[in-house]
């Protein structure tokens, strides 16, 4: 089990911020964190026998990116509420820091 935990997250302007248990603080853009949806139908599924399968891609707009609500999923995860209605995705704290950390090398 991880010891990665977030203690406090808010919605400024285009951007997830968050407050982890050990200090860090991590500022994540919306429009990176919707394109990574970890959810079936966004990320796809694999079944026994390695094949990924992915739904139908929804076209994105600019409801698409703007982050309504999040929801606490237990003590591991993140769950968001997006403008066009999708809400399925559930974001683990190390996904979470390996998009804030990633986004250093985007630039």
């Amino acid at each position: 089990m991880s010891d990665l935990a977030v203690n406090n997250y808010e919605i400024i302007n285009e951007f997830l911020t968050l407050k982890w248990t050990n200090g860090d603080e991590s500022y994540i853009p919306l429009k990176k964190l919707r394109e990574n949806c970890p959810c079936a139908m966004c990320s796809g599924e694999t079944d026994a026998l390695g094949n990924l399968h992915k739904g139908l891609q929804p076209a994105l707009n600019p409801a698409s990116y703007q982050l309504l609500n999040l929801r606490p999923v237990g003590y591991y995860a993140l769950q968001p509420f997006w403008g066009d209605g999708h809400n399925t995705g559930i974001y683990r704290f190390e996904l979470l820091r390996k998009l804030e950390d990633s986004d250093s090398e985007d630039q």
